[in-house]
């Protein structure tokens, strides 16, 4: 039986012009996270990534804090969904950054006023809506793809480590959950940065074990979603 840990990235830098880098408390998140791997022995056959650069930085410093070899895959298919292409499609003048910030920032709470507007926007992603490059369940598709083709390279006893993004953990736990999409929209919100999903491979195919673990940052003010 192969194990694959699904891994979150560490937080990114929300809010800003580049979130695809990691915040100076995503960089302390990553390190934790390879100290953790490290003091439950984690010992990885097979290492991959995501293309995306906070997928990157999180394996970067978390292999390095563990102690373990640097050398990495990239397998495209563990990419997020594109978030600023589902947030223009359901308000086109988003295509402003700047008309966004300004949105946000008149209701006095622009964390939360993100998040419910995102909410309506991944809601209508979900639900079919035009003007996507990649519909909601082809992204599905992929992401399950993805875990599969890793799943498959594990051998009786080898781990796999993949560290990916919320969305697509979300996809795949769903799927092998409930067999469809339907629980995406519950799951995806609550993913918490760099807290590991555990898949097992067997004759019976793809079993989830533990779901969105972060025992690590327990005790901590290092827990964070976005």
């Amino acid at each position: 039986m192969g194990t694959v840990y699904l891994i979150r990235h560490a937080q990114a830098s929300f809010g800003k012009s580049d979130y695809d880098r990691l915040s100076p408390l995503g960089d302390r998140q990553a390190v934790r996270l390879g100290e953790t791997l490290a003091e439950r022995g984690v010992k990885p056959d097979l290492v991959v990534t995501g293309a995306m650069q906070r997928h990157a930085r999180t394996a970067s410093l978390a292999l390095t804090a563990a102690g373990l070899p640097a050398a990495v895959e990239v397998d495209e298919g563990f990419n997020e969904f594109d978030h600023d292409q589902v947030i223009v499609a359901h308000k086109p003048a988003y295509k402003r950054r700047a008309v966004l910030l300004a949105d946000l920032a008149r209701t006095g709470h622009p964390t939360r006023a993100f998040q419910e507007m995102f909410t309506a926007a991944t809601e209508r992603w979900t639900r079919g809506g035009d003007g996507y490059t990649e519909s909601f369940t082809e992204f599905c598709d992929r992401s399950e793809a993805a875990v599969r083709r890793v799943a498959a390279r594990a051998g009786k006893g080898e781990t796999v480590l993949v560290f990916t993004s919320g969305g697509p953990i979300a996809a795949v736990v769903g799927r092998l959950w409930s067999g469809g999409d339907e629980l995406w929209l519950r799951l995806n919100p609550v993913t918490i940065n760099t807290a590991i999903t555990k898949v097992v491979s067997g004759r019976s195919g793809l079993t989830v074990v533990s779901y969105n673990e972060h025992g690590h940052l327990d005790g901590t003010d290092e827990l964070t979603y976005r």
